[in-house]
């Protein structure tokens, strides 16, 4: 069996987690250390000889040929784009998987063993066309991609914010090469929700490196007295280097930059220093930038600065001391969280899930997964599933339920555990009494009822009498502490019981349904028969009888037509009732307005057409219905201006 893998798909960079020697860990790049850590360029390369290669190589190779180098792929998820390489078109997917295929082989190194299970991030914005195509990435790759997780829930997983069990509101800052990307998540009791998401998708470390690479041409120029900003290749090779002094600065004051540049086949070697406070008032532009994104975010959630008790940073510019500073500030002093690089979080949030899905961490109950279905009891036995199987936790559904008796004023709630069809076959996790229900006929009071599993692993049942809105809640407390073994026996019988098992369940629920269409029938068999034929009450009458004597048996196929039938025959008889009310309102209308003016003769006619309708087979109601209409329009015609 295969191990699980967390990873950070990035627009820039990338990266994976997985667990080893008992702890959540970086996947080191297989090219060896790079100037990101243990993250690598999310860029791919053909070579003209058909190499495929990715990461740091890929970028060098850019250098070259530019041309057969692909990079910023994740912003085409999603899309019909396309790269076309000596005329083979690549989807965004493919070049993706790519990627991903680079990250799996180096974490197999790693690990010594086979990956072939991964959970992915996505940034929360990412619509279903962004994240199926991740998923489809992944599948390319040769994974088996067991949950998309977004970006901002990774990170604060990563910091075991899901641990805090309070309410809490969290900014994550998501400071990239290329964008700022704000999400403001409300986490209860485990459970994350984006409330707001803002950001620059043009603000990031590039513009910086910008900023800095404008700096270096000048004293370039300003020394040597030579033009750089035409010099691909040599501004390559000076962006570069700035990065690496940007990266530098974040843990000293002052640092030199030293590089190559061959210029018209001479090579030149500047030493120029760049200190922290000249950095700092380099890329002001962009800190001031910073700002539009925070203020609208906290807008759309409702919040002022001082309303959020966490901060999390994402995105390597957010290690630079100016930029925390900033943060800071803006928040009203609150420090960010700290522990793991923000180059690798997302990576280690998406390895943490993996790994809880995977049963790696086995104290970790947030995104656990319900090992069982779980629902109530209702008619007849049936076991009625509110929450499937394999359902990520935290989770909440709910259902609504209707009373089965006359004047039922008290409900009992029967939780069950287990993949039997009939209650008496599962686990029995409680049982409680609802009271307080308004009597009232059979089937018109409505209680919903409501499964919410937190991420602790405790059910919560709650249910609401909706007439009243009258609430109860009981906890179900981990009642059922079952093993693997019980838990697989469990799943094992349900398949070996599952023809019987949907037998007993068709059984229950067709009888359920004819009663139900019995009630109803009997409920209104008096109104209807009062406006409808003799011959049609009598055949509404004979069907009733029929589904009465076939539910002493168990045919279910009988049961199922005669119940068809009725229900059709009561649509006729309903809708032809309906008509003829709505014809004996028109005709009283039609009345009062040429009160007069029509003659006996033609009033006499009005009266026959109506009678003649409440004859009328159910097929034909509509057409005699027109062809009373049509006689009242030409009425108005004659009568009306007079």
């Amino acid at each position: 069996m295969g191990r699980t893998i967390g990873i950070d798909l990035g627009t820039t960079n990338s990266a994976g987690a997985v667990m080893k020697y008992g702890k959540i860990r970086l996947v080191p790049a297989s090219e060896g250390p790079i100037p990101y850590g243990k993250m690598f360029p999310s860029i791919v390369a053909f070579k003209e000889d058909g190499e495929i290669i990715v990461g740091k190589n890929a970028k060098d190779y850019a250098y070259v040929h530019p041309d057969r180098t692909i990079r910023w792929i994740k912003r085409k998820m999603g899309t019909d784009y396309t790269v076309d390489i000596d005329g083979r078109k690549y989807t965004p997917q493919e070049i993706s998987a790519l990627i991903l295929k680079k990250i799996k082989r180096d974490a197999e190194i790693y690990l010594g063993e086979k990956i072939d299970k991964a959970v992915i991030s996505a940034p929360a914005y990412f619509n279903n066309n962004q994240r199926n195509a991740t998923r489809e990435a992944g599948e390319i790759a040769g994974l088996e991609v067991l949950r998309i997780v977004s970006e901002p829930t990774a990170a604060s997983l990563a910091y075991g914010l899901d641990k805090i069990r309070k309410n809490l509101k969290i900014a994550v800052l998501d400071l990239g090469a290329g964008t700022f990307d704000v999400t403001i998540l409300q986490m209860n009791n485990g459970i994350f929700k984006v409330i707001s998401i803002s950001g620059d998708t043009h603000l990031g470390g590039k513009d910086m490196d910008d900023r800095i690479l404008n700096y270096l041409v000048d004293k370039i120029e300003e020394k040597y007295g030579i033009n750089l900003r035409d010099d691909q290749k040599n501004l390559n090779k000076l962006r570069d280097a700035g990065e690496m002094a940007k990266i530098h600065l974040s843990s000293k004051l002052s640092t030199t930059i030293k590089t190559q540049l061959n210029i018209d086949g001479s090579n030149i070697n500047p030493h120029i220093v760049l200190t922290r406070d000249k950095l700092e008032e380099l890329i002001k532009p962009e800190l001031d930038r910073l700002r539009d994104p925070l203020e609208q975010a906290l807008k759309d959630a409702g919040l002022e600065p001082q309303d959020i008790d966490k901060l999390v940073f994402v995105g390597g510019p957010t290690r630079m001391p100016v930029i925390r500073r900033y943060f800071k500030d803006f928040f009203s002093g609150l420090e960010s969280e700290e522990g793991i690089d923000p180059m690798g979080i997302v990576a280690v949030g998406a390895s943490i899930q993996a790994s809880v899905l995977k049963g790696e961490i086995r104290d970790m109950l947030l995104l656990d997964v319900t090992p069982l279905s779980l629902g109530v009891e209702t008619s007849g036995g049936v076991f009625t599933r509110l929450i499937k199987r394999n359902t990520t936790i935290p989770t909440e559904e709910s259902m609504i339920f209707v009373t089965e008796e006359e004047d039922q004023t008290s409900m009992m709630i029967h939780v069950l555990q287990g993949e039997r069809e009939m209650a008496k076959d599962n686990i029995s996790l409680g049982l409680f009494k609802l009271d307080g229900i308004p009597p009232a006929p059979r089937y018109e009071q409505e209680v919903e009822v409501t499964f919410q599993i937190d991420a602790d692993g405790i059910l919560n049942v709650s249910t609401e009498i909706l007439e009243t809105g009258k609430k109860e809640a009981i906890k179900v407390t981990k009642p059922t502490e079952l093993s693997e073994e019980e838990i697989t026996r469990m799943i094992i019988e349900a398949t070996k019981f599952d023809k019987v098992d949907k037998r007993k369940k068709e059984i229950v629920e067709t009888c359920n349904r004819a009663e139900a269409v019995i009630y109803a029938t009997e409920k209104s068999i008096e109104e209807m028969c009062r406006k409808i034929s003799e011959g049609e009450k009598r055949k509404l009458e004979e069907t009733l009888g029929k589904l009465k004597t076939a539910l002493n048996g168990d045919n279910t196929q009988k049961i199922q037509g005669y119940t068809d039938e009725l229900l059709e025959l009561v649509k006729g008889a309903n809708m032809k009732v309906k008509k003829i009310s709505q014809a004996k309102r028109l005709v009283s209308s039609v009345e009062k307005r040429l009160r007069g003016k029509v003659s006996r003769e033609e009033r006499r006619k009005v009266e026959e057409a109506v009678k003649r309708l409440e004859g009328t087979p159910y097929k034909d109601v509509g057409k005699e219905m027109n062809k009373l209409k049509e006689m009242i329009i030409l009425l108005e015609a004659d009568y009306g201006e007079r």
